[in-house]
């Protein structure tokens, strides 16, 4: 495989640095800003499916969870919710777009090993303000040729990544988290991916079918991808 691939693509949340937990600190405040009204696991679940519904008007990112959160406050409420729930919303809201960038172990030395080897991209999807600030606090911008801010991370998306880039599928691989976002689209245009598991993830984002496909790596860590392509 080393000799054949030329790009090396990285998704940015949970990948890079940590990103989830983040914003499963923040549906639990949310859901005892909601305990007058229902239970958490059904004010998380209201939550969800108020996610789902708007998914492909706000796509993914900070600003989006929190106008679900509204939403979801006003429904379950029946318009009868004070005023205070929604500013302690919008001030959860500051809050994680003001948390820290916390580096995953073996980031930066994996980078360090391919960067001049390999052209290094960012493929990630999300709010493109918010991943500019988290890719800037981190320190990483030098390592990468080209930053790819993703509306979503299906085929399409992809291909017209793969044709930006002048890149075939089979000089390309692509390293993340997700089976569904990072790993499935990817191997569909029998490029090769790299999963790296994270020990939480978003609902959305499960996918429990085990995945085989000759182009496929199971890492433990970002680290291990280095032997596979010295």
């Amino acid at each position: 495989m080393r000799t054949q691939i030329k790009i090396i693509a990285f998704d940015a949340d949970d990948t890079l640095w940590i990103n989830e937990p983040y914003f499963q600190e923040a549906e639990n405040h949310f859901c005892e800003l909601l305990a007058g009204y229902l239970p958490p696991d059904a004010a998380r679940q209201e939550l969800f499916n108020t996610e789902m519904k708007n998914l492909h008007l706000y796509g993914y990112g900070i600003k989006g969870v929190i106008l679900c959160m509204i939403e979801t406050i006003t429904r379950v409420s029946n318009g009868t919710a004070p005023l205070q729930l929604i500013n302690q919303v919008l001030e959860l809201g500051n809050d994680m777009l003001e948390k820290p960038i916390e580096i995953l172990e073996g980031v930066e030395e994996t980078l360090n090993a391919l960067q001049g080897k390999y052209r290094l991209v960012i493929a990630t999807k999300g709010d493109l303000l918010d991943q500019e600030r988290k890719l800037n606090k981190s320190g990483l911008q030098n390592y990468f040729h080209h930053i790819e801010i993703m509306s979503n991370k299906k085929v399409a998306n992809y291909q017209k990544l793969l044709k930006h880039l002048d890149c075939s599928p089979a000089n390309f691989l692509m390293l993340g988290n997700s089976v569904k976002s990072d790993v499935l689209p990817v191997l569909a245009l029998d490029a090769f991916a790299a999963h790296i598991p994270f020990h939480t993830t978003w609902q959305h984002e499960l996918h429990e079918e085990k995945v085989e496909h000759p182009n496929l790596l199971s890492l433990n860590n970002i680290a291990d991808i280095i032997q596979y392509l010295d």
